[in-house]
Parts: structure tokens; sequence; C-alpha cells
């Protein structure tokens, strides 16, 4: 469509009309567009805010140690509290944690970006941690970011199935490895049955499958239930 603008004399002026149509698709097309550009570097910004080793580098700026000479040699807090007890520990745990947290805020609270592009940021933040390219890709467990993902994220079901298995497996199961898997496969296990297949379904199943390979070495030993368990049940047994 084109309008006629009469000038002076015989001149006239010929100037196009935009589609209605035509304009908003432009709109819609520059708002997409903007928001996958935000999703990408958030999700970009998480890798590396999750690639940083509070864990290592507290051991070396306040106690002037490698805590990776400690323990089984994990760049985490744990190795922390070995190395330079509850203090240090503790603030390593909660910095490990809280780099999880903000970016995946920001996706659903700040920017209200869809389900897969938040869970695509927080797994993000957990590549980083247990992939860290800033130790070499030896990163460590990712047990503490993963709790500040779940935490930060808007479907807290997740965050409490993902507890409480993983405290039925603490009260069952002897050791630690398989009681992380035990959290992170209950979790999936729930989701699974209520939700069908969904984002957050492959999310904890992504989720899973890193903390497998983080822990594959020490799960290669069977699972044990714990003797105290073993007792106790022999002892209602026998009461019985």
């Amino acid at each position: 469509m084109i309008q006629f603008v009469p000038l002076t004399g015989d001149k006239v002026m010929v100037y196009p009309i935009p589609r209605p149509s035509r304009y908003w698709a432009d709109v819609v097309e520059s708002i997409v567009t903007v928001e996958i550009l935000h999703s990408i570097l958030l999700v970009v910004s998480a890798f590396w805010l999750g690639a940083c080793p509070f864990s290592v580098w507290i051991g070396r700026w306040l106690l002037g140690k490698d805590i990776r000479d400690y323990g089984d040699g994990n760049p985490g807090a744990v190795n922390v509290f070995r190395a330079g007890g509850r203090k240090s520990g503790s603030l390593a745990i909660v910095l490990d944690m809280a780099k999880g947290v903000p970016l995946v805020a920001l996706a659903h609270s700040v920017f209200g970006f869809p389900d897969v592009a938040v869970m695509a940021v927080a797994l993000s933040a957990i590549l980083g941690s247990a992939f860290s390219p800033l130790l070499r890709l030896r990163g460590g467990k990712s047990i503490a970011i993963t709790f500040g993902v779940l935490l930060a994220l808007p479907q807290h079901d997740l965050l409490i199935t993902f507890v409480v298995f993983m405290f039925l497996g603490f009260l069952f199961i002897e050791a630690d490895a398989w009681i992380v898997m035990f959290g992170a496969a209950g979790s999936l296990s729930y989701l699974a049955i209520t939700r069908g297949s969904s984002w957050e379904s492959l999310f904890m199943a992504c989720v899973l499958v890193i903390l497998a390979v983080k822990h594959f070495d020490e799960l290669r030993t069977i699972p044990r239930p714990k003797e105290k368990v073993i007792h106790w049940l022999q002892s209602r047994g026998r009461a019985t």
C-alpha cells in the first residue's frame, strides 16, 4: 500500500506504508532475538560463575594450602574442612552453593524466560563447576552448586525431593557417592511419575549423569546398607 502526497506544482511524493501484519511480525522477531541473546549471555555467564573454584581459592588465600592435597583430592568444600576447619569450610560451602543461585534466579524472576531457558542456565552452572576450565576441566563433585541451583529454581519440588531422598539414602546407605545418586535418582523418579516427559525431568536426568561421572570411581563399589540399620532390623526381628 502506498500514499500519494501532492506537493507544490505537479510533483507527487510516494511514501510506502508498512503493512500492520509485517510490522508486528518484525516486532515479535526483534523481541525473540533479544530474548535468545539474553539467554545465551546468561548460560555463558552461569558456566563461568560455576567454574570459579571458590574452595580452592579459600584454601590458597586464607589457609595458604592446596586443598587438593587433602582427602580424596577433590577441589571442593569438604577438603576445605579437612585443611582448615569449620569456619573456612563453612565459607566454602556457602560460596559453592551461592554461585548456582543468582543467574538462575535472574533467568526466571527478572527476565521471565521459559522453563527450557531457565533449565539451560541452571545446567550450565553445574557443568561449569564440574568441568571448570580454571582447573583444567577437573572441577569438583558439584554437590553444593546443585543444591544452590535447585534452591534458585521456581520448581521447589525438585529441591525438596532431592533432599528427602538424600536423607533417606543417608539413613540406609554406607557410601556417600551412592547417597548422592539416590537423591538424584529419587528426584528423577518422582518427576517421571508426576510430570512424565518434561523439561524438569530432562534437567534432572542430566544432573544425574553429571553426578555419576563425577562420582564414577566411588560408584564402582556395590552400595552397602549401614550396619546400624542391619543391627536394628535384626533386633526388631528377634523381638517379634
